[in-house]
C-alpha cells in the first residue's frame, strides 16, 4: 500500500468515526450518517490498497 494512500485511508476513517461519535453524542442523525459514510469510504480505500498489494507480490 502507498504510503500516502495508506494515510488518506485512515485518516478518512479517523474523522469519519469523530464525526460519527459526536453526531451520536449531541443526537444529530444527519452527522452521525456522513461520520459513518466517511469512515466507510476510509475502509473501502485501504481495502483497495490492500486488493492491489497483494497482486504486486
Amino acid at each position: 500500500m502507498s504510503a500516502g494512500e495508506k494515510a488518506k485511508a485512515k485518516t478518512e476513517q479517523a474523522q469519519g468515526k469523530a464525526e460519527e461519535t459526536v453526531g451520536r453524542a449531541v443526537g444529530n442523525d444527519r452527522m452521525a450518517a456522513e461520520g459513518q459514510a466517511r469512515k466507510s469510504t476510509g475502509d473501502a480505500r485501504e481495502a483497495k490498497e490492500k486488493t492491489k498489494d497483494a497482486f504486486k507480490h
